[in-house]
């Protein structure tokens, strides 16, 4: 059975992000300016794509690194080529 790691690290930024989203939707409601909500958008945005590149580090540090340097992979290739499709599909 593989082992993954925890991703509590990640916690805070998602509970900014979701406190960062819960105002965009109270902004809506209040009817408040544009450029406001887009600004507190652009907020929530950041919070969540630091925690998709937290995750994204942890993979290639826990789950490939170790799987590499463990020889537990007959298929060092799949794994970069997955790697190379999550970089691809998340615009890194």
């Amino acid at each position: 059975m593989e082992t993954h790691p925890s991703h509590s690290d990640q916690l805070q930024r998602l509970k900014r992000a979701r406190g960062q989203l819960d105002g965009v939707i109270r902004m809506i409601d209040e009817g408040r300016y544009c450029v406001d909500i887009l600004t507190q958008l652009r907020a929530a945005r950041s919070a969540l794509r630091a925690v998709e590149d937290g995750v994204l580090r942890t993979h290639v540090q826990h789950c490939i690194q170790d799987e590499l340097a463990k020889g537990h992979t007959d298929r060092p290739n799949e794994r970069i080529d997955e790697l190379i499709d999550v970089l691809t599909r998340y615009g890194r």
